[in-house]
């Protein structure tokens, strides 16, 4: 496994590592489903600890992950080794009796909350989990504010900042100055990572890393999912009802794939080392945080490990996925 520094910050965290999202099955917030299927906590022990075997070191959480569970979760299958590892968690999609999640005494008690969760001194990478700060930002200064506080109190060692558009990354970036930025990425979806989009300059500029959820499309580039057989989800799992998940959906992708298994070879794993190491050719790339349920999940996406791309493949990739 390789390591990449996170922005200026002294934190390295594996290139390959594990995003928590799954660990909180269904869920709700607001009304609005926030989770995935429920998963089985011995598999999740299991695929964690074979993960740490072959090198991660970086496991990337939030408190609405299962509004807690998540968080709890790692906690437990960790135990007394959770020291050994990079945390992150973030704030801002569970408001809990807040009119805004983004208020500076919420903020607080969450960081407080996610320390208590995942028994930890101190929160490695603490992220503003989105770009929405109120209306016309009436929260945002004194956000930022307290998240420079918890970590002049040594509560967090580095900021990290999500959000999902260009211009809510342009508008924060000086503000909140984070050492790595989290969106959505991979091969399908390059908004935030091709070749003269703004937020390529900004972190260019400002020394600070990418790091890519959604890095294989939620399964949809490993070919495990087809047009004639569309799959269904639970209530309170957010995949349902998405575009990219339907009939129509698979049928766009699916030639595209084929593609890429005449080029690369049909296995999981095959597919899955294109997606991963795709992301990782960017030299700008901190950690792809592919999601899992069982180990098998897990080893397919560790068996990309050290089989980077070759600057041909890469932009053969590239132009697969480019309309």
């Amino acid at each position: 496994m390789k390591y990449r520094k996170l922005g200026k910050s002294d934190i390295e965290v594996s290139e390959i590592s594990l995003g928590c999202w799954t660990m909180g099955g269904l869920n709700w917030v607001n009304g609005q489903p926030n989770g995935w299927a429920n998963v089985d906590e011995n598999e999740i022990s299991a695929a964690i600890n074979y993960a740490i075997d072959n090198g991660v070191n970086h496991f990337d959480n939030a408190d609405v992950y299962g509004n807690g569970r998540a968080e709890r979760m790692l906690a437990r299958i960790l135990g007394n080794r959770t020291k050994n590892f990079i945390i992150a968690t973030k704030i801002g999609w569970f408001p809990g009796t807040a009119a805004h999640a983004f208020e500076p005494t919420h903020i607080r008690h969450q960081c407080e909350q996610s320390l208590l969760n995942l028994k930890r001194d101190y929160i490695d990478l603490y992220y503003f989990h989105h770009g929405h700060f109120g209306d016309n930002d009436e929260y945002l200064d004194d956000a930022v504010d307290v998240m420079h506080r918890l970590k002049e109190e040594g509560k967090i060692r580095t900021i990290g900042q999500s959000a999902y558009s260009h211009e809510d990354f342009q508008k924060l970036v000086p503000r909140v100055k984070p050492d790595a930025l989290q969106s959505y990425a991979n091969a399908m979806e390059r908004k935030f990572i091709d070749d003269d989009v703004p937020t390529r300059k900004l972190m260019k500029d400002n020394q600070i890393s990418f790091v890519a959820f959604r890095p294989i499309g939620q399964g949809l580039l490993l070919g495990k999912y087809s047009k004639d057989n569309p799959p269904k989800f639970e209530d309170g799992d957010h995949r349902k009802g998405l575009e990219r998940f339907s009939k129509e959906g698979l049928e766009k992708l699916e030639p595209r794939l084929s593609k890429i298994k005449d080029r690369f070879g049909s296995s999981t794993e095959d597919f899955a080392r294109v997606a991963i190491q795709f992301l990782l050719h960017y030299n700008f790339m901190g950690a792809v945080i592919p999601g899992f349920r069982n180990l098998q999940q897990v080893k397919v996406n560790l068996s990309a490990m050290d089989k980077p791309l070759s600057p041909e493949e890469f932009e053969y990739v590239k132009s697969v996925f480019t309309d």
